[in-house]
């Protein structure tokens, strides 16, 4: 616990002194600034979502404030997006869905990089070594249109990207915020640029922190965190058409979990990338990118650092387990473009990903101090694609979009199981203690799979309105990921390892979009057949074994949404999101499926403030699939519905500063996501069967531009 809080508490120290030197600094330049260029308009509070940019696409920045309380994580962040919903586990490191698809069904890259987890109850999702307000742009492209990022992207992605161009002249510039909030919650969040025409260079880093929230009847939630993140990126651009970029980071910190009966005491995150960006190489060759990529997580889980070891519980002595997982990976595409009717991208892609585990207690404990033991490797898995993805605009008003793409995906398990029963002993709360200490015989195998993608989608403008009308289908197919063939809810033996076949899915996706002055709708439904969906089935009781199976499913639902400026400061904007699942072999509900989600809100906007209003309204969920879920959670029964009542204000108070406060929850209403991890029966917490969201939340954030 000191080793682990001391250099948590120096990192916040010298953010925060930072973060303040910056603020002062801003503050001095602004007063003695006699060329300030004009105030910009106000940007408000973001409270429904940002436009489609283009069919199936989001694009927003991170930094924009936004209601809820600004996020903490990836998967805080992309909650407020309407179709995706957040597992909630805690304060921090929920588990990002969309549509209601969650684990690799939604690829999730940094930079161009993937980056993975290696805890096997998930409680380090890829978003939970995500800081968002380091990234300048988050794009998301829904369900399976697009095969550029990756395999097995069923539900869809998100891209989260810094952006770097070339300077002109000698420039400094960033920004630079501090929040403040309930439950004690701090964040120091600091971005600084530099270069000129020769190069760039670029350090980012923040730091967040709460301590436990309460729910709307006051009961205190298991779910404090704290974490950092530092990067660093330099640049080289010897002219307009060439840039050779690297980029390193590294990040840590802890979190308590109210659904598991361990914490997360670490989330170490290593990452490096480098990137070579060559344009205008000849007349339609446009541009090629060459890119190479590690991220390394060390994960690990105790019972001691967070919390004191429950005497009456399955861990009655402090136990830890640790866990990591190096990802590395490339990537090469070009772009070609024949004027203006036809652009093509191609080019392949591929990563290797090595898990290894050891478990043990403190130092001194029975069990061996867990540093001190070796790392065993269980699994290895690797992919490498090849893709091609064009637009036609074979007419003024009309084009296709279409890609193909062809996977070959390997996955070698050296821990396996020989015995269907496979002596797990009923540790399946253990928070991810390895199974390979508790099993007498294992074995090592491997499996490979072929895996064809493909879509193609017809857009149309029409000539008399702004509006376009989109229609496409599409193919995915996804092999089984490391939590459903090795993780702690599954059975992990080498017959399971065999059967459990890659899931195929093919989705129809139809939309449209509007945009004029006043007006701005958008509508986006799909529907699709899934074969052999894999699905999780949890043990009835904590001494059973969990296991994965295939079966055959259908996915529909969607998503809307419209703004309307009802006049030059009163603007009102709603969206909708709803998904349905059908498990078609066993005649029942595809579990872990959000009920309809509605948000509405009205906003006033000046020169130099604005004040709105959030609505949001979630309502019961009835089918459920008891006792089946994803790798993150299972269905615990219905759910009823919740309306939730938010303000929120902002204020510029001169061209650099902008102060943003929001009250959520107003009525301090006491609720629960439908889609929810099980809260675990913690000593000194009131035991709650989803683990419930926090109650009235108060919050205040400065912001600078430097």
């Amino acid at each position: 616990m000191m080793l682990l809080s001391y250099p948590l508490r120096a990192t916040r120290r010298v953010l925060t002194v930072a973060v303040c030197l910056a603020l002062l600094d801003t503050a001095h330049a602004g007063d003695s600034s006699n060329n300030a260029p004009t105030p910009q308009t106000l940007t408000p509070v973001v409270v429904t979502a940002t436009m489609q940019d283009s069919p199936l696409t989001v694009v927003t920045d991170p930094r924009q404030p936004r209601q809820p309380v600004p996020a903490s994580d990836g998967a805080d962040f992309l909650k407020s997006i309407p179709g995706f919903s957040t597992i909630r586990k805690g304060g921090s490191n929920g588990d990002p869905l969309l549509r209601g698809m969650s684990g690799s069904r939604l690829n999730i890259l940094v930079d161009g990089g993937m980056i993975a987890g290696g805890c096997p109850s998930r409680m380090d999702p890829p978003t939970a070594y995500i800081a968002p307000q380091l990234y300048d742009r988050v794009t998301i492209i829904k369900g399976p249109e697009t095969v550029l990022y990756g395999p097995g992207n069923s539900a869809g992605v998100v891209l989260f990207d810094r952006d770097f161009e070339r300077y002109t002249q000698p420039t400094l510039g960033g920004d630079a915020s501090i929040l403040f909030g309930s439950a004690g919650r701090n964040d120091q969040n600091l971005d600084l640029r530099a270069g000129d025409s020769t190069g760039y260079i670029g350090i980012s880093a923040n730091h967040t922190h709460s301590g436990d929230y309460k729910d709307g009847d006051g009961n205190r939630v298991h779910s404090q965190y704290d974490r950092w993140n530092a990067d660093a990126t330099v640049g080289w651009t010897p002219s307009d058409d060439t840039r050779v970029e690297l980029t390193a980071g590294k990040g840590n910190g802890d979190a308590a979990y109210a659904f598991s009966s361990m914490d997360g005491a670490q989330f170490l995150r290593e990452s490096a990338a480098l990137k070579w960006t060559q344009e205008h190489l000849t007349t339609h060759w446009e541009k090629l990118e060459v890119q190479a990529y590690m991220n390394y997580a060390d994960h690990v889980m105790d019972n001691y650092t967070l919390r004191q070891p429950d005497p009456d519980s399955m861990m009655p002595m402090p136990m830890a387990a640790d866990v990591d997982r190096r990802t590395s990976g490339g990537r090469v595409a070009g772009t070609w473009r024949w004027d203006d009717a036809l652009e093509l991208q191609a080019g392949m892609d591929g990563s290797v990903s090595v898990h290894t585990s050891r478990s043990g207690g403190p130092p001194g404990s029975m069990m061996g101090y867990y540093k001190d033991q070796p790392r065993v490797r269980d699994a290895r898995m690797q992919d490498i694609g090849a893709f091609a993805e064009g637009r036609w605009n074979f007419a003024p008003k009309e084009r296709l979009v279409a890609g193909v793409r062809m996977d070959r995906a390997q996955t070698r398990g050296y821990t396996l199981s020989t015995a269907s029963d496979d002596m797990d002993m009923g540790m399946s709360d253990m928070g991810g203690m390895s199974r390979m200490a508790m099993t007498p015989t294992t074995i090592a195998a491997n499996r490979s799979d072929t895996l064809p993608s493909g879509f193609v989608r017809y857009e149309h403008d029409l000539t008399s309105s702004p509006t376009t009308f989109y229609a496409g289908v599409g193919h995915v197919e996804r092999f089984p990921d490391y939590w459903e063939l090795f993780g702690q809810h599954v059975e992990g033996t080498l017959d399971s390892f065999r059967a459990l076949q890659p899931e195929r899915t093919t989705q129809l996706d139809v939309g449209m979009q509007y945009h004029d002055e006043r007006i701005k709708a958008w509508a986006s439904v799909y529907a699709g057949v899934v074969n052999d969906f894999i699905l999780m089935h949890y043990p009835a009781t904590s001494m059973g074994i969990g296991y994965a199976t295939n079966v055959q499913a259908r996915i529909a639902g969607g998503e809307a949404g419209a703004s309307y400026a009802i006049t030059d400061h009163w603007k009102t904007d709603i969206t909708l999101a709803y998904a349905w699942g059908e498990n078609r072999t066993e005649g029942r509900p595809l579990p872990q499926m959000p009920p309809l989600d509605t948000r509405i809100g009205l906003t006033y906007e000046a020169a130099q403030w604005s004040a709105g209003a959030l609505w949001r309204l979630a309502t019961a969920q009835h089918r459920v699939a008891d006792g089946e879920g994803n790798i993150v959670g299972q269905d615990l029964g219905p759910s009823g519905g919740f309306g939730v009542f938010s303000l929120n204000g902002a204020y510029r108070i001169d061209r650099r500063f902008t102060l943003t406060a929001g009250i959520d929850n107003l009525f301090n209403k006491t609720y629960a996501e439908h889609v929810n991890a099980a809260a675990a029966g913690l000593a000194g917490y009131v035991n709650t069967t989803r683990v419930n969201e926090p109650g009235r939340t108060l919050w205040i954030k400065l912001n600078a531009k430097l």
